[in-house]
């Protein structure tokens, strides 16, 4: 995928207070983005992550923001610093953040059943370590009746590099959440299980297309954040090992069942 670079256009309007202080800038394309940038030598392998788990999500067609890269000008921030290259996430209207106080007003049908399915599945392949419970990670487009997955930070074990792989537990996946309970409780095992039974072909397809657009993925790493492409290349292969394409499988159907409580 192509991937825009894009200019801050005014001060930063917004610094969140969560673990990588994100900003919200607007860009040169008129619209508004939130942005991840270098603050240190492990961020930009987290940053590394954003750009790969974005792209990734988008070939497993989840509902995910756009993204951009986005030169945050030294002027714009508020006490002036060196330019900034970020990558951005386009800020959604019309949009619930998904939290424990919140997630009731998700429309409780099939179809964000199934989307919520889609995500967990593919946070169990890329070990994404940051959507649980209680952080679920996930934006309810209230129009269009849709779960937006965002954050991909914390995927390969949240940025483990230099070690394999390690498999999600059951209590650290969003499957584990009041927002699965909710969207379980009004169904019957039987609707569940026929529910989760084309998962599987879903899978192996999504991994086919990231497969062959794996090595497109890595290269769009700018040269800026230090982390050589071929590195990622090399992790993102793990991804595609038999032995982890089969164990994320099974991982992931047990938690489901574990977790449906029928």
């Amino acid at each position: 995928m192509s991937i825009q670079l894009l200019d801050s256009v005014k001060s930063i309007e917004r610094q969140y207070l969560t673990g990588e202080e994100p900003v919200l800038v607007l860009c040169s394309d008129m619209n508004a983005y939130i942005c991840k940038y270098m603050r240190s030598s492990f961020a930009a392998y987290k940053l590394a992550c954003e750009l790969v788990g974005a792209q990734m999500a988008m070939a497993w067609h989840l509902d995910t923001p756009e993204i951009a890269f986005v030169r945050i000008r030294p002027s714009h921030w508020p006490k002036g610093g060196q330019a900034t290259l970020s990558i951005g996430s386009r800020m959604l209207d019309g949009v619930v953040d998904i939290t424990p106080s919140t997630y009731r007003e998700v429309e409780s049908s099939a179809k964000t059943l199934t989307q919520l399915l889609r995500i967990a599945l593919f946070d169990f392949w890329t070990a994404n370590e940051d959507r649980n419970a209680n952080n679920a990670n996930l934006l309810y487009d209230v129009e269009k009746e849709d779960l937006v997955s965002i954050d991909y930070g914390c995927i390969f074990n949240t940025a483990t590099f230099e070690f394999q792989l390690s498999q999600l537990t059951s209590t650290d996946t969003i499957l584990y959440s009041g927002l699965f309970q909710y969207l379980v409780q009004d169904k019957s095992r039987a609707t569940l299980e026929a529910m989760v039974k084309p998962l599987r072909s879903y899978y192996l397809g999504c991994l086919n297309r990231c497969r062959r657009h794996s090595s497109e993925m890595a290269k769009a790493m700018p040269t800026d954040w230090n982390v050589p492409s071929a590195y990622v290349e090399k992790k993102m292969g793990q991804l595609f090992e038999s032995e982890w394409v089969d164990g994320v499988w099974s991982n992931f159907m047990e938690c489901f069942t574990e977790n449906i409580g029928k």
